[in-house]
């Protein structure tokens, strides 16, 4: 029996009356909770899917099918919603689906479900169960519950395999470091995503709290990197969190509406913030406004959180003292992660019963335990001077003034970089932009300074293919895109300094 699943039976012995789970309009106890539990199991028990795809918004429906799946040792298989009709049914195809769970609103994206599949009237409201024939059966390592699939910056999504276990080793390492008791967590991203999954889901019950699920759209999300600020903040203000993650854009909306007098819910005692580097001055910054931020760092194929700051543990510009389920290490510059690592890539047995994950990504590790992230090895920028620029943190740099929305910087092969930007304020002048620039350079040194700037028009976005589905650059397909712009700017900048 895994331990989630003793802490709630011991609690729900306790005719615990608060809630596990609450959604936009019902919640459950955890007594409630294990009820419904046990009838999806029995009904999954009958039906034998070799493996299960959940697509659905936020909400208490999905905490349902993803516990009932991990605690029967199914396969589950989360689909964002925000994914390409391809990226879906490539999910499918790749990994064997033969059930699928979706919300009604959802099916029309999934024009291969035809009919329902019967004996499951234990689901929750909103959800039905649809039979899907396989069309192959991908080898996946032994003990694979979990596949999450990440699609990097290139290509289609890789199914990383992960067991319940690792993920439940995760989460007991962040609730032993944050130290919360009885949280009441409001899940912002969707739950689709791994570090949602264990940190907004797991990590509150193991630690006696709520799980606040509602779906994405009543807290003002737009896709997978839209968002209405002001629902956003009216939702924080009435749900009254103890505890988020968020992702650095969703940060740099709150150090806005601080900035301009929003005041931060006094319930928050814990911001998680993760996905890219985050500037110093901005973690800074927005705690000085209120707003208890600690930057963290994981990775898929480590079941998500490797390292975090927390209260007591803390080292801003750093991505935080490294968790206890895992050791890392930094090899000729390149950080290796061992102790939790995942099962293996699906149908790839070659990947399979790895002790050690190289990450890809530069960094090292302190004395005291501390991660620093540098960047990743393959967007490494190359000048023309033969430095070694980590765009990752030049970008952070601009984007920690809190004047733009988006920044990417190029410059491989070139005598300085260029970035991309896109500011917050479509009224900012010119001008302006280059003063904070400036203002970023001069925290940079001269060999990482942007020489050059492009004002995007409009944002970039996944839909458009110029962002991951978790909102991170495609570089090589910006560069090639923006090339004769580029050439352009670098052009007017040599002559400008010849002349």
């Amino acid at each position: 029996m895994s331990e989630l699943l003793e802490l709630l039976e011991r609690r729900a012995s306790r005719a615990d009356a608060a809630p596990a789970l609450a959604g936009l309009d019902s919640a459950l106890t955890a007594h409630e909770l294990l009820l419904q539990l046990a009838e999806l199991r029995y009904e999954l028990r009958a039906a034998k899917p070799r493996c299960v795809a959940l697509l659905a918004d936020n909400g208490p429906h999905w905490a349902l099918v993803d516990l009932a799946c991990q605690l029967e040792g199914i396969c589950l298989v989360p689909m964002p919603t925000f994914f390409s009709e391809a990226q879906l049914h490539h999910l499918l195809a790749s990994a064997g689906v033969d059930l699928v769970f979706c919300e009604d609103p959802l099916a029309r994206r999934l024009p291969q479900l035809r009919r329902l599949a019967p004996g499951f009237g234990a689901l929750p409201a909103g959800l039905s169960a649809y039979p899907v024939q396989a069309g192959s059966r991908p080898r996946m390592p032994p003990g694979t519950t979990k596949i999450t699939f990440t699609s990097g910056s290139t290509g289609d999504p890789r199914g990383v395999c992960l067991s319940f276990e690792q993920c439940l080793a995760v989460a007991c390492s962040l609730r032993d470091a944050i130290g919360i008791e009885r949280p009441r967590h409001l899940s912002i991203l969707p739950l689709s995503t791994l570090l949602e999954n264990i940190g907004g889901l797991y990590v509150p019950l193991l630690a006696g709290g709520t799980s606040v699920m509602i779906p994405t759209a009543e807290l003002g999300m737009q896709g997978s990197s839209g968002l209405n600020a002001e629902t956003f903040l009216a939702q924080l203000d009435r749900l009254q969190p103890n505890t988020l993650i968020l992702v650095p854009q969703l940060l740099s909306v709150l150090d806005t509406a601080l900035a301009a007098g929003w005041r931060a819910p006094a319930s928050l005692r814990f911001v998680a913030v993760g996905g890219a580097r985050v500037a110093p001055e901005l973690v800074a910054r927005v705690r000085d406004h209120g707003l208890p931020v600690y930057e963290g760092y994981g990775l898929s194929e480590c079941a998500s959180v490797v390292s975090l700051n927390r209260p007591g543990a803390d080292r801003p510009g750093t991505s935080g003292r490294v968790l206890p389920h895992v050791q890392v290490r930094s090899r000729k510059g390149e950080l290796e992660v061992s102790g939790n690592t995942f099962l293996g890539y699906l149908d790839q047995p070659d990947s399979w019963q790895r002790e050690l994950v190289r990450t890809g990504d530069l960094g090292a590790v302190d004395e005291d335990g501390f991660l620093t992230v540098a960047g990743r090895r393959k967007h490494l920028i190359i000048s023309s001077f033969g430095r070694n620029i980590s765009p990752e943190w030049v970008e952070s740099e601009l984007l920690a003034g809190n004047e733009f929305s988006q920044a990417v910087v190029l410059g491989e092969g070139r005598p300085h970089c260029a970035a991309l930007l896109h500011p917050w304020d479509a009224g900012l002048s010119d001008s302006q932009v280059q003063l904070a620039v400036d203002r970023a350079n001069q925290r940079l040194p001269d060999y990482a300074r942007i020489g050059c700037w492009l004002r995007l028009a409009t944002p970039l976005s996944a839909s458009d293919g110029f962002l991951t589905d978790n909102g991170r650059p495609r570089r090589g397909r910006i560069a090639s895109a923006f090339s004769v712009a580029l050439d352009s700017l670098y052009k007017i900048n040599k002559e400008r300094l010849v002349s």
